[in-house]
C-alpha cells in the first residue's frame, strides 16, 4: 500500500503511530523550528519511541534516555526493524546517487521485501538542495549521478520497481513547516555539504573521492576546490600554452558557468593532511546553467593527461559506467561521451516522470 499525504506528520491519525512502537531513522537535519526539537524528541514525549537509527557521523551519544541509539551506514539489521510497528524516516538527502542515505533507503526496502516484514514506513519528505536538474548516466540502482528527485520520490521509485508490499507513506515536503522556513542546506546533511554552492558542484567533484586528488576535504571549501601536491607543475601551464589564464576559452578546463582560480590549500585532515595541495577553486557564476558532471570529467581527463602521478583506480565505484571511465583514461573522445551522457539523461527524464510527486519535474540542460 502506497500513499502520498499532504497533511503534517503529527496530524496523522494512523493507529500504528498513536499506539505502536516507533523507530526513527534521521540525521541532524531532522530539527523542526515550530517545536524547537528533533523529530525523535517529539516522538519520545509520546512514549512510543522504541529505537533511533542514525547514519554515521550524524548524531552522537545517547539521544534519549532509555531509548536505544544505533549508528548505521548503508545497511540496517533485521533485528533493528522486526520489533517495530512503524519506521519514521526524515533524512536531508543531497540529490545524488553517491549519497549513503539513498543507498540506505534502497537496502532497507530490499530487506523488507526479502523478509516479508510488513513494517509501515513513513518518510517525511524534504526539498532537494540540488534542485530538479539532472546529470549523468544510470547506475546500479537505476539513478543517474544527479537525479533531480526528492528522497520521497526516490523511495517511490524503489518501492514501485521492487514491487514491494509493505505500507509506504510519503509526507509531502509541502506539509512540513521546516521546508518553508529553513533552506535545505541550512543544517548541513553531512559535514562536507557546507552550503548553497556545494549543491552546484557535488555531483561532479565527488568523483575525486575515487582518485588520489583531494576534493577539499579538511578545508572550508569542500567540493569547491580540489588539488594534490603532485599538481604543482601545472602552475605555469597557461604561460607555456600561451593562454590568458585558466578561464581563457581555449583552456582545457574553462567553463562559461564558472571562474576558475589556481590556488593552494592545506587540508586539516583526510588525504594530504598537513601537506600543501596545488589545484583549483571553482567559483559559480549565479544565473548560468552548469553541468557539474560533464565539467568534472573534462577536468579529470586533463589531470590524467598532464599529471603522471594521477591515480583513479577506484573511480568506477562512483562513475558506475565503463564508457565514462574510458573517457577519463583517454580511450574515448569527448564528443561521443557527451552524446552518450545526453542519451542517458533523456532516458532518465522519461523514466522519472512516473515517480514525481510534485508539480515541477526534473530537467536536463543542453
Amino acid at each position: 500500500m502506497f500513499s502520498f499525504r499532504t497533511t503534517p506528520f503529527f496530524a496523522q491519525e494512523d493507529t500504528v503511530l498513536r499506539k505502536g512502537r516507533i523507530g526513527v531513522l534521521c540525521n541532524q537535519a531532522a530539527w523542526h523550528p515550530e517545536t524547537g526539537e528533533y523529530l525523535f524528541e517529539t516522538i519520545a514525549r509520546t512514549g512510543r519511541l522504541q529505537r533511533i537509527l542514525t547514519p554515521e557521523h550524524s548524531l552522537y551519544g545517547t539521544l534519549v534516555d532509555g531509548v536505544e541509539t544505533v549508528e548505521v551506514t548503508t545497511q540496517v539489521e533485521r533485528r533493528h526493524l522486526e520489533d517495530l510497528d512503524a519506521l519514521v524516516v526524515e533524512l536531508q538527502d543531497v540529490g545524488s546517487r553517491y549519497s549513503n542515505y539513498t543507498s540506505l533507503i534502497y537496502n532497507i526496502f530490499k530487506l523488507l521485501k526479502a523478509t516479508g516484514i510488513q513494517l509501515p514506513v513513513y518518510i517525511l519528505d524534504r526539498l532537494n538542495p540540488s534542485g530538479r536538474q539532472i546529470e549523468g548516466t544510470l547506475g546500479i540502482i537505476g539513478l543517474p549521478h544527479r537525479h533531480g528527485l526528492t528522497l520521497g520520490e526516490v523511495a517511490n521509485m524503489f518501492y514501485t520497481e521492487m514491487n514491494a508490499r509493505f505500507p509506504l507513506h510519503i509526507i509531502s515536503a509541502g506539509a512540513q513547516q521546516v521546508n518553508k522556513e529553513l533552506m535545505a542546506w541550512t543544517i548541513p546533511p553531512f559535514s562536507d555539504f557546507a552550503g548553497l554552492f556545494t549543491s552546484h558542484f557535488y555531483s561532479g567533484q565527488c568523483l575525486w573521492m575515487g582518485t588520489n586528488v583531494s576534493y577539499g576535504h579538511g578545508t572550508n571549501r569542500p567540493f569547491e576546490q580540489f588539488g594534490a601536491p603532485f599538481m604543482e607543475p601545472l602552475f605555469d601551464y597557461c604561460a607555456k600554452q600561451s593562454l590568458k589564464g585558466w578561464n581563457d576559452p581555449s583552456s582545457p578546463i574553462a567553463n562559461e558557468a564558472l571562474h576558475i582560480r589556481w590556488t593552494r590549500f592545506v587540508p586539516a585532515y583526510g588525504i594530504y593532511s598537513g601537506e600543501v595541495c596545488f589545484g583549483f577553486q571553482l567559483m559559480f557564476i549565479p544565473g548560468v546553467q552548469y553541468h557539474a558532471l560533464n565539467h568534472a570529467l573534462q577536468i579529470m581527463r586533463f589531470v590524467a593527461d598532464t599529471c603522471p602521478r594521477f591515480e583513479c583506480s577506484s573511480l568506477n565505484r562512483y562513475l558506475e559506467d565503463a564508457t565514462l571511465e574510458s573517457f577519463v583514461s583517454g580511450a574515448l573522445p569527448w564528443d561521443s561521451t557527451r552524446e552518450y551522457i545526453k542519451s542517458e539523461e533523456q532516458k532518465w527524464l522519461r523514466k522519472s516522470k512516473k515517480f514525481v510527486l510534485y508539480d515541477d519535474e526534473p530537467y536536463r540542460i543542453k
